[in-house]
């Protein structure tokens, strides 16, 4: 049986709610195999980060190499890349390997509050590897640190969609669920017509890990062949299913479920 492959360059999390773990998750349930370049290690739970450690910039690079030399993924996705140092590393492999169907999701600060990108790292993000992606999913205040202004508005989200895109990727999702009211709304362009996304606000604060698996399913969705409007749409539809199945685990913010379409565990007599 052969699979799409998808790679995640992103750190693990402990507790097993968001980056690598909440990729891979969601890769196997859309069906695609996922292979993962891991960029920190963090200790946390569902109440936040108590600390992380940088892999070394030759390891995150080797992890690359390998899994693009043997099992040439169909599309990547980033996550969690805390310095300035590894987003150039991630930046050269995309582009001395040519690797397609970049996703690139501006991890700045994790659900508890702890920052997961240094100060000076934002230019690098913004300057190396935002104009490599095929898409970025910024939610708003990752947004607003990239151009460096409030945005309120929907006529203000729209501007600051066309300027996003003016850094150089191909395509931006501007995501609305920092936002208040009934409708979480994300904001999609790709040059073309500006299309909202609305969905039903999931009223739940379990919802660590929500953005991780937005990227990774517009990635899987990439490996399987969709353009890019089509996978941001099925992504969105996945990812709110993923909320409304929250796990109420731990005492902090529950993780989404990106296996909420599988069929139930089973047991081993």
């Amino acid at each position: 049986m052969r699979l799409p492959v998808a790679l995640t360059i992103a750190g693990s999390d402990s507790g097993g709610g968001a980056g690598i773990q909440a990729d891979l998750k969601t890769f196997a349930a859309l069906g695609v195999h996922g292979a993962s370049a891991i960029t920190a290690v963090t200790a946390q739970n569902t109440q936040g980060v108590s600390a992380y450690l940088e892999i070394t910039l030759d390891m995150v690079r080797a992890q690359i190499d390998e899994v693009v030399a043997d099992l040439a993924p169909e599309a990547a996705k980033t996550g969690m890349l805390s310095s300035a140092e590894i987003i150039e590393v991630v930046a050269t492999a995309v582009e001395e390997l040519g690797i397609p169907n970049l996703v690139v999701d501006p991890v700045m600060v994790a659900k508890g509050g702890a920052k997961l990108l240094r100060d000076d790292a934002v230019s690098a993000l913004r300057e190396r590897l935002v104009p490599l992606a095929t898409v970025i999913t910024p939610n708003l205040p990752e947004a607003e640190v990239l151009l460096g202004r409030a945005l309120g508005s929907r006529q203000e989200w729209e501007l600051a969609a066309g300027d996003l895109l003016a850094l150089g990727c191909s395509a931006v999702v501007i995501k609305g669920g920092h936002t208040e009211g009934a409708k979480a709304a994300d904001l999609f362009f790709d040059g073309g017509g500006m299309t909202w996304l609305e969905a039903e606000r999931v009223p739940t604060a379990n919802t660590h890990g929500s953005g991780c698996t937005f990227s990774a399913a517009i990635a899987a969705g990439f490996a399987r062949g969709l353009k890019a409007q089509q996978a941001v749409a099925g992504a969105k539809e996945f990812v709110t299913a993923a909320i409304a199945h929250s796990l109420d685990i731990g005492h902090g913010h529950g993780p989404v479920n990106p296996t909420w379409c599988l069929p139930g565990g089973r047991t081993f007599e």
